[in-house]
């Protein structure tokens, strides 16, 4: 209380309310990888450094475009079709050269998680076009990660372009990182997806993030694997107008006189725009193929602006997306979502009828623990804890007395009421959702607090998504 020396009218500020917990942002990827440019003020003075960013406009203006494809890993090949002596059509056939293109994905993927709802998020430019992509320069960049208090999702697109020992050591670091940061969340690829399927080419697939992963469950719940790889709807990176035409035949034959071989597609619109239109077309269906963690990181985010954290990520659609590049059916999904041997369960995206590409996978790596098998189960407790912790500070050499605990308590609930009523914990009353103790006698001795330990028990009975939706039907005989 205030001293006072002089006769006079003084004004005294009282506090009714009792201090709240402000919840911390809860879908803030970091994207590591490699970029065009990586400036700001002056070249390459974003090079490894975390940076924050909050559109798709913003990371062009940073870090700028795709990188353009190299022609001569395309061939355009149109055969005219002629009959008589009139062009009746045009049979173009487009050959590109996949294993030969540009190995940096980090341009698209950011693209598709704002086309799927993400918001702010970090970037961290570990080398620009024509650097080699490696571990140790992908594992920097998490290190930088690490640095920063605000990501809570890790996303390494172009860890795929890694072998496997390397790939191994990205996963590794990641899962790392958020096991022992317990503010953040690794969303995994597998290291390849096989394009046509075969009956074992899946299990390989998924072998590769299964192997990669530890087999510690204390690290594998903060992470969770995503299967299979996505054709997106961009187009591939060439530069389209000056792609040249690779062969011209009329009915299988050379065009002789009229071979237009060699002209570029821009020369091409103007002199032959019936071929130039079909080949359009057909250059139209050929697309980026991504790994999905940029997608589902974009999910995530969705879903936490317009449910909230605890609600499971998954029966939900993806943007920008044509469809997987595989098709996985039930019994193939079975296996993947409980895998009685490893105990890791990979989460599995489907073309659904009707509903388009949804993801329809909802665990952790752990798939197998009861307690934090589900994604949406992890995520809220770490934004639970994380804000808890945060907004308990101005505890830190408060008087260790009943009337401080009474702050703390009364405080915490009425944060869990919130969430309660939301939906995000299971109870028919409050009292069945949450408890809150703190006390002497309670969670302390007295030797807790001649040590300066204030200790604050919270349970939560967080809802579980229902992931298994079974209806059982009878018939019953005619009554009357």
């Amino acid at each position: 209380m205030a001293t006072y020396r002089s006769p006079g009218v003084y004004v005294e500020e009282i506090s009714q309310l009792s201090a709240s917990i402000a919840e911390v942002e809860s879908a803030v990827p970091a994207f590591v990888g490699y970029t065009q440019i990586a400036k700001q003020q002056v070249d390459d003075d974003l090079l490894h450094v975390a940076t924050p960013i909050n559109s798709w406009s913003d990371f062009q203006q940073l870090y700028g475009n795709a990188d353009v494809e190299h022609a001569a890993n395309i061939t355009i090949a149109v055969n005219e079709i002629r009959p008589a002596a009139v062009t009746t059509g045009y049979k173009v056939t487009i050959t590109p050269n996949y294993a030969a293109m540009s190995p940096y994905l980090l341009y698209y993927a950011v693209q598709q998680y704002f086309a799927n709802g993400g918001g702010r998020c970090y970037i961290v430019s570990v080398g620009k076009y024509g650097a080699s992509i490696s571990d140790t320069d992908l594992k920097a960049g998490l290190d930088l990660v690490a640095l920063e208090d605000e990501p809570t999702l890790l996303v390494v697109p172009e860890a795929i372009r890694l072998n496997a020992a390397a790939y191994t050591n990205v996963v590794n670091a990641m899962m790392l990182q958020a096991s022992s940061l317990k503010d953040r969340f690794a969303i995994l690829d597998t290291l390849q997806t096989t394009s046509p399927k075969t009956t074992t080419s899946i299990a390989a697939d998924v072998k590769t993030v299964m192997d990669a992963t530890p087999a510690d469950g204390e690290t594998l719940r903060y992470g969770a694997a995503y299967y299979p790889f996505l054709e997106s709807t961009y187009p591939l990176g060439f530069d389209f107008p000056n792609l040249t035409l690779t062969t011209h035949t009329i009915g299988g034959n050379p065009a002789g006189s009229e071979d237009k071989t060699g002209k570029k597609m821009q020369d091409l619109q103007s002199i032959a725009s019936a071929m130039y239109n079909a080949i359009v077309r057909e250059y139209g269906n050929y697309h980026i193929i991504l790994p999905p963690s940029a997608a589902v990181a974009g999910a995530y985010a969705r879903v936490d602006e317009t449910r909230g954290v605890w609600k499971a990520p998954a029966n939900v659609g993806l943007m920008n997306v044509v469809k997987p590049l595989v098709s996985i059916a039930r019994p193939e999904q079975d296996l993947l979502n409980i895998n009685t041997d490893s105990g890791k369960s990979i989460d599995c995206i489907l073309t659904i009828p009707g509903a388009g590409t949804v993801v329809m996978g909802a665990r952790t790596l752990d798939g197998n623990n009861n307690d934090w098998k589900y994604v949406n189960v992890r995520r809220f407790c770490s934004v639970v804890e994380e804000s808890i912790q945060k907004s308990t500070r101005w505890v830190i050499f408060e008087p260790n007395t009943s009337a401080t605990w009474i702050k703390v308590q009364s405080m915490i609930e009425n944060y869990l009421f919130l969430k309660w009523r939301d939906g995000a914990l299971a109870g028919a009353k409050p009292e069945q959702a949450y408890v809150v103790n703190i006390g002497l006698g309670t969670t302390m001795t007295a030797d807790d607090i001649l040590e300066g330990r204030m200790i604050v028990e919270i349970g939560m009975a967080v809802a579980r998504p229902a992931e298994f939706i079974i209806l059982r039907f009878e018939q019953q005989t005619q009554t009357s």
